[in-house]
């Protein structure tokens, strides 16, 4: 059968599919002393947070603010949606800190749900109606939900998504049992009904179980079998955040093909990869500098000429100043659920 690429098997394999994978090798190769405690060397978070995590936000950008088609598309929402949300970040900071933190945790958490559902759907579009094509959908969800409510139904972890304390947990050994009981009977469920179908009609779609599987493995060894932050943080952001910038660099795929979107405005050219990347990057370190400088205070030794800045503690300014700060992720959660609209 022909496999629904997005844009090849090669840029696929290796972009979109292959970094869980990648990943965990990586993650297996680790010291001990990595798999179960909060330990992340310096050199760790600026590649992990700094050049992927937060450097994949700013792909947004060129979907958006940067494309002059879809700018004009879309106006009224791209003014919209980050006004919208430095109001909804300031109404939740002035309740407290944690406050802010927690809804955008959640936030976070949904837009990295979805971002799997999304690839799912590109991945599936080729496939005909067929009893129980539901339960890849199922799968890609629980794939990551039920890492959550493991994480959610357990005592204290050795990480966190942004600050300690912003998700709800409550030690429930019942819990994590009965959401065991049924990750494990939905993967068999959905391997008896791709060994069923590939019986019956000699098809297999390589990327989509690509997909599932990488997801699979990056949730549940990041958040189930370790308890450790470098894990945790090494097979979520490379998994997230390396697909994200893959897919706006192809531009996603046509509703109808594979063929990927032309490209439009800087990124264009002849350098505009070197635009592209570069462009990610300087935004992350600009913003990492700026929460390092007036915020946080952890990382002087990548952020030293930021340490010039004044430190900001008082409560009244940190609520103006930490949903600006934070303006560029809860701006991208939002607008993802828009740019990659279909009609098909």
């Amino acid at each position: 059968m022909p496999q629904p690429w997005i844009r090849s098997p090669r840029y696929d394999g290796l972009l979109i599919l292959a970094p869980p994978f990648l990943a965990l090798l990586v993650v297996l190769g680790l010291p001990a002393s990595y798999r179960h405690s909060a330990a992340m060397p310096l050199l760790a978070w600026v590649a992990l947070v700094v050049l992927i995590d937060v450097a994949h936000v700013y792909g947004t950008l060129f979907q958006t603010y940067f494309d002059p088609v879809r700018r004009r598309q879309r106006c009224t929402l791209l003014w919209v949606v980050p006004m919208a949300c430095y109001a909804a970040g300031v109404a939740l900071h002035s309740l407290g800190g944690l406050v802010f933190w927690r809804a955008l945790a959640y936030l976070a958490v949904f837009h990295f749900i979805r971002q799997q559902y999304g690839f799912l759907r590109i991945y599936s579009r080729h496939d005909a109606p067929a009893p129980g094509r539901w339960l890849a959908t199922a799968l890609i969800y629980y794939a990551t939900i039920y890492p959550l409510l493991y994480w959610h139904f357990s005592p204290g972890r050795n990480f966190n998504w942004f600050v300690e304390g912003d998700f709800i947990q409550i030690d429930w050994p019942l819990g994590r049992t009965i959401a065991t009981v049924l990750y494990g009977g939905l993967i068999t469920a959905y391997a008896a009904r791709e060994s069923w179908r590939w019986w019956r009609t000699r098809t297999f779609n390589v990327p989509r179980n690509l997909l599932l599987g990488g997801t699979l493995v990056s949730w549940y060894v990041g958040i189930v079998l370790f308890n450790g932050d470098l894990v945790f943080t090494l097979l979520n952001v490379v998994s997230h955040g390396i697909p994200y910038l893959a897919l706006v660099w192809a531009g996603g795929p046509k509703p109808s093909q594979a063929t990927p979107a032309p490209r439009r405005g800087a990124w264009a050219g002849r350098y505009g990869l070197a635009v592209f990347i570069g462009a990610v990057v300087l935004f992350a370190f600009l913003e990492e500098g700026l929460w390092d400088g007036l915020v946080w205070r952890e990382h002087g030794a990548v952020f030293g000429w930021f340490q010039h800045l004044p430190t900001i503690a008082s409560p009244a300014q940190l609520m103006w100043l930490v949903p600006l700060l934070a303006l560029p992720q809860s701006t991208h959660y939002v607008l993802d659920g828009f740019i990659w609209r279909r009609q098909k």
